[in-house]
């Protein structure tokens, strides 16, 4: 899909905005909901640079509110929701080009190494 998203360290936040080709149709004319997925769980673990972890997607919810359309602009943007021990939480969101919230999702990542630190899984 070739997803490229923005991290801003100052912010705290990750964006990107995109129009996704209709080879990823689910319902006609609507982006699959797998793919609406992959695209906030990338969101959410783009975050995991900003803390300087790897970490793996232990957990996701993602509500549907409206179906995403296809070969529309959408931005998509995740920030940080707290942090306990090895625990990070995130939230996404989806919105059209009118500011339409489409899609709400959140997510545990679960830190399993420090960043340029190899073979320090916890």
């Amino acid at each position: 899909m070739r997803l490229k998203f923005s991290v801003d360290p100052e912010k705290g936040i990750v964006e990107g905005t995109f129009n996704i080709a209709h080879r990823y149709q689910g319902p006609p004319s609507y982006v699959h909901g797998g793919v609406i997925a992959i695209l906030v769980d990338e969101a959410m673990g783009k975050l995991n640079r900003l803390d300087g972890i790897v970490a793996m997607t232990a957990e996701m919810t993602v509500r549907y509110v409206r179906p995403v359309p296809l070969g529309r602009k959408i931005q998509v943007k995740a920030w940080p929701l707290r942090r306990r021990g090895r625990n990070y939480w995130r939230e996404c969101t989806i919105h059209d080009s009118q500011g339409r919230l489409l899609v709400q999702s959140t997510g545990k990542f679960v830190k399993v190494a420090v960043r340029g630190v190899p073979d320090q899984y916890e």
